[in-house]
């Protein structure tokens, strides 16, 4: 992977990969999920398959997350939206496509809500829309959430990391601001959403609360019965691939 970092003035440097194509006609730009970077196996297969010559390919890493700067306990999903922002204006002058996972998907849906750039389809893999309220405050218990106000942060044992993740109030508090499903939006493009009947961290009928919130009539969702939240065996990555060339050919790119 060739590495590169957009230095900012008054926020942590972000690590990215950018990978132009030679008359590439779109962009893709994947968005990784809560705590995870830009190295998994679905971004390795984005890039490969951009490598093939289809599109101009980006991906990044949120600040306090893989090789980014800034340590993760201080951001919040207001910061990790603008990193978002910020990285899309590496984005050559045309078409995007916006492929999210979990909590990348919940980015997403707000990237694509701003409207600062052409973004023109979106596929959400498990997306996390409003995860922070719906399946973290909502799900904890009156001694966590007292500790959250009292201490500032609560420690959650994950099968993703020997280390607890390190949960803030702030994290929380922000979130409220960013929250989707409890109105009706309009996001102006096809959206497929993936879904793995057996993830236990987004729970199956959270693409179905989505769809119920968009206006957008072209949307898509694909229940996989036995698919995890990482949805990364290879069958996962090859319906991904074939969602992205179904969105492609929806808009003509």
């Amino acid at each position: 992977m060739n590495t590169q970092y957009l230095r900012r003035d008054n926020a942590p440097e972000l690590a990215h990969e950018f990978l132009p194509q030679e008359a590439a006609t779109h962009n893709v730009m994947f968005l990784g999920g809560f705590r995870s970077d830009m190295t998994g196996s679905k971004a390795e297969a984005l890039a490969g398959y951009a490598r093939q010559g289809r599109y101009h390919f980006l991906r990044f890493d949120y600040r306090g997350h893989g090789a980014s700067g800034g340590q993760f306990e201080d951001a919040c999903v207001s910061d990790w939206l603008q990193d978002a922002k910020d990285i899309a204006t590496l984005l050559p002058d045309l078409p995007t496509i916006l492929i999210g996972s979990s909590m990348g998907g919940y980015i997403a849906m707000l990237l694509a809500r701003a409207k600062a750039h052409d973004y023109r389809g979106l596929i959400g893999i498990a997306a996390a829309p409003d995860f922070t309220e719906r399946l973290m405050w909502s799900v904890f218990t009156a001694a966590q959430k007292r500790t959250l106000h009292e201490v500032g942060f609560i420690e959650i044992p994950t099968e993703y990391d020997p280390e607890p993740y390190r949960i803030t109030w702030k994290l929380i508090e922000d979130g409220r601001k960013h929250l989707l499903l409890d109105r009706r939006i309009k996001l102006g493009m096809p959206c497929h959403f993936l879904q793995g009947e057996r993830d236990e961290d987004v729970p199956p009928n959270w693409p179905s609360r989505i769809a119920a919130t968009l206006e957008d009539e072209d949307v898509l969702v694909t229940m996989i019965k036995d698919g995890d939240h990482r949805l990364s065996r290879p069958q996962d990555i090859s319906l991904l691939i074939g969602c992205l060339d179904h969105i492609r050919i929806k808009t003509g790119l």
